[in-house]
Formats: structure tokens, C-alpha cells, sequence
């Protein structure tokens, strides 16, 4: 769910929205508040210090455990010193300066991403009272719908398979309810057939999706073992591997999941150590190197997929982008 905050009466829909997600996520009352008062301030901040920007939130569960996320995204001129602006007191606006200082204190975890002219992206989780962490990947992840609509044909899942740690993006083509309807076969076909290597499970998901509109889709597998990605890819998904300091696309073949698939084909990419793999639709534009964001690859993957996404969308059309870390 994006929300657009541009004027002071969109902090209460910020604050509503986050409020009513999260009791429809069954979180307690007294995490719900706190979710509340986050919501409110990193809206807020959003007016005061990045000229407006969005909140993003939504469920997750990875390494951390479970629960809900909120991100806030800005274009504004960044901040010099992170460590100082999370400290109470501190203020470039005027105000108290207790706006971060309430989110870290009433979030399980967050994280930021900030640099002079790059603007700024704010991550606060806040977990399941059942909730426990886990030794497993990291997940980030931001989807946004066609305008107006309430469903989208851009999907995600991961599986834990026997052969290693899956990610599929689909984005069922079109838009609206066909494009979603092929995205659920999708992935239904995907937890279905998990355990299958990478290009007979491409192959059963290609004939699955035959009475439907068809998709673009990719499937990385990291292999951390053997120290490789696997990686099959057909329609216009973007793919990145950073690892080590360095950064490489990931090849796609041309074609639809469900009709036309000439060529379904597995390439294997080495790793080092905690392989970061991103994904996105062509929602986003293919035209960006995380390089030109300092630090950007090894902060959470939430602020990944969020940095990318507030920069490079595409107009007004469907977009997702998905980022995975990986222990090795």
C-alpha cells in the first residue's frame, strides 16, 4: 500500500491506513499505537525536511520474523549526519527534533538510508508478538498497483526448497484482474513444484499459465553450498546480482510465460558472500547502477527495493521490485 504525503491532511490518511492495516494483521492494540504515532511522525518528517514523498507499508516475514513494515521515501536534499538526526533534540526545522527519535524508540527494528542530494529512506518494523527471528534471508520488497486499482498482476513469493533458497517475481501481463489471475497461478504453480531445478520448474509454470494472459517471470536460486545463483529468466524482469563489491545483470530471453517461450535457459552466476539479488517488473526503468547510491547494497534489502523504486518507476504504470540478502 503507497500513500502519498504532499500537505498536512494526508498525515491522517497515513495514520488511518497504517492503523487499520495492522489490526487487520491481528497485531495487538498497544503495537498498533505505536504503529500509529511511527506512521504519523515519519509522514510528518516527510513534509517538514523532504518537501513530501510516500509512505510505504505492508506485511513481512524474513530473517526478522513476522509483521509489518512502513517505509518512508523522500527526494529532499538528504542528511549529512544520520547518527545525529536520530538523536533527540536535534532538529534542522525548528521543531522539537524528536521526530526519528520516536521511530527507532517505538519500532522492533529499523533501519535509513540517507546521503547529501539523494534524499532519504526510512524502514520501521514491527513484529508479531509470536514473532521470532530466524537464521535465513532477508527480504525487501515494493509493489504498487495500476492507479485506481486494487489489484495487481505484479507478484513475489519465496520458497526454502531442497535445492536452495528461491525468489520468482511475475508480472502477469496487462494489468487489473486477468493480470493478477495469471500472477496467483504463478506462484501457486512455483510453491507447488519448489523443489524442481530451476528450467523444469520455469517449464511447468510456462504450461500452467497457457489459458491465461501469460507473464514475465524470473527465478533466482541461490545455491549458497556451491556458492552460486541460478537464475532463469523470460519477459522483461530486471535482475541484478551485488556481491563483493561488485554488481552484475543477470540475462533474460525474450518471451511470454504461458504462450510464446522459445528459449527457457539457466545461467549460473558465482557468489562471494551475502549475495544481495534484485528483481524488479518494467514498472521500473532498467536504466540505474546501485553504485550511484554510496552504501546502498549493504543496507537492509527493504531500503533497496525502496530507493529504487521511489527513483526509477516508470510513470504511472504497475511496478514491483524485490530485493533478497542471503547468509553465505
Amino acid at each position: 500500500m503507497i500513500n502519498s504525503v504532499r500537505d498536512t491532511s494526508e498525515v491522517g490518511e497515513v495514520r488511518r491506513a497504517a492503523a487499520g492495516l495492522a489490526r487487520r494483521s491481528g497485531l495487538a492494540e498497544e503495537v498498533v499505537g505505536r504503529i500509529a504515532l511511527v506512521a504519523t511522525e515519519m509522514a510528518t518528517n516527510l513534509l517538514k525536511h523532504g518537501g513530501g514523498g510516500v509512505v510505504a507499508m505492508d506485511r513481512f516475514a524474513d530473517a526478522d520474523g513476522s509483521g509489518l513494515e512502513l517505509l518512508a521515501l523522500d527526494k529532499g536534499t538528504g542528511i549529512a549526519d544520520v547518527t545525529r538526526c536520530l538523536a533527540d533534540g536535534y532538529s534542522t526545522a525548528g521543531s522539537p527534533g524528536t521526530g526519528l527519535g520516536a521511530v527507532t524508540r517505538n519500532s522492533d527494528r529499523y533501519a535509513i538510508y540517507s546521503r547529501p542530494g539523494l534524499g532519504t529512506a526510512l524502514m520501521a518494523r514491527f513484529l508479531n508478538s509470536k514473532a521470532t527471528s530466524v537464521r535465513g534471508p532477508e527480504f525487501g520488497a515494493v509493489i504498487d498497483a495500476y492507479p485506481g486499482e486494487t489489484v495487481c498482476g505484479d507478484r513475489w513469493v519465496t520458497g526454502d526448497g531442497r535445492n536452495g533458497i528461491t525468489l520468482l517475481l511475475v508480472d502477469g501481463s496487462g494489468h487489473g484482474p486477468m493480470a493478477a489471475h495469471a500472477a496467483e497461478i504463478a506462484t501457486r504453480t512455483f510453491a507447488d513444484n519448489i523443489d524442481k531445478e530451476c528450467v523444469p520448474l520455469v517449464e511447468t509454470i510456462h504450461r500452467a499459465l497457457a489459458p491465461t494472459r501469460g507473464a514475465a517471470l524470473a527465478v533466482a536460486r541461490v545455491e549458497a553450498g556451491a556458492h552460486v545463483v541460478r537464475f532463469v529468466g523470460v519477459g522483461n524482469i530486471g535482475a541484478v546480482l551485488s556481491t563483493g563489491g561488485e554488481t552484475r545483470r543477470m540475462a533474460s530471453y525474450n518471451g511470454t510465460v504461458g504462450h510464446v517461450a522459445p528459449r527457457i535457459r539457466e545461467f549460473t552466476y558465482p557468489f562471494t558472500s551475502r549475495p544481495l539479488v534484485i528483481l524488479h517488473s518494467d514498472g521500473l526503468s532498467a536504466r540505474w547502477e546501485i553504485d550511484a547510491y554510496p552504501g546502498l547494497a549493504a543496507s537492509h534489502p527493504s531500503l533497496v527495493a525502496a530507493v529504487l523504486f521511489r527513483d526509477h518507476r516508470r510513470g504511472r504504470d504497475v511496478a514491483a521490485v524485490v530485493a533478497m540478502r542471503v547468509a553465505s
